[in-house]
């Protein structure tokens, strides 16, 4: 794992070219060489939980923004972004993102010019990557897992902005450990109406509606576009835990 402060390149680390750390574990074909390696790939994970550990510990109240990498400046999403991390800094809140363009970018360019704690947790990718210029604190993890675990332990909720698959994924797995009490008082707030009522209205006519999901886990969401709102329920939150 690599950490920087401030703005500037996140260093690559050296690798077979197009493939990555997770991709290299999760690859169980071949011969049975896996059986001399794997073993010293779990002091690698291990070295990075320690450190992330170490690193994040004193962040104070923290919030993570999650969003598309692929939104530019001038679509009215970021400009969302810039706004919730800035709302959330002048709050008090650190905020947290994945580090890199788009969404994540906006959230830490609030956060940044507001004066607040910025951080970024990057991801090894097969292509090279950098951690965004309002980055005040970065640390680039190899294995989503780890990284994913730092999101959830060092942040009293989540902001989703619009987003694809990634974004999907952290919403989603918040929602888990919150029905599965793993986590307990973690607001998700979805930011963008026009985007996640599609999402919703598919929640509630196929997996409501058959059953598989209670209203109580569709609760766990609030969904708007009202910057104000989901700091305010961020602070709630934090004040729970005072």
């Amino acid at each position: 794992m690599t950490r920087r402060s401030g703005p500037g390149p996140r260093p690559s680390k050296g690798r077979p070219e197009g493939s990555t750390t997770d991709q290299r574990l999760l690859d169980s074909r071949g011969d049975s060489d896996w059986v001399h390696t794997d073993p010293w790939r779990v002091l690698k994970i291990q070295a990075e939980f320690v450190e992330g550990f170490n690193d994040l510990a004193e962040l104070g109240p923290a919030i993570a923004v999650f969003g598309s990498a692929r939104i530019p400046p001038e679509n009215p999403s970021y400009q969302l972004g810039v706004k919730i991390g800035g709302a959330l800094a002048d709050a008090g809140f650190t905020v947290i993102t994945g580090g890199g363009p788009g969404a994540m970018e906006a959230a830490n360019k609030g956060a940044t010019e507001a004066g607040g704690e910025s951080v970024g947790l990057g991801i090894e990718l097969p292509w090279e990557a950098r951690l965004n210029d309002y980055v005040t604190f970065g640390l680039n993890f190899r294995y989503f897992f780890v990284r994913k675990m730092m999101f959830v332990k060092y942040s009293q909720g989540y902001v989703v902005l619009p987003g694809g698959i990634g974004t999907l994924d952290e919403m989603f797995e918040a929602m888990t450990l919150s029905q599965t009490l793993k986590i307990t008082t973690f607001p998700i707030v979805l930011m963008g109406v026009e985007h996640w009522s599609g999402l919703i209205d598919w929640m509630k006519g196929s997996m409501l509606s058959d059953a598989r999901i209670r209203q109580s886990d569709l609760d766990m969401l609030t969904l708007t576009d009202d910057v104000d709102e989901a700091v305010a329920l961020m602070v709630a939150a934090r004040d729970r835990h005072v």
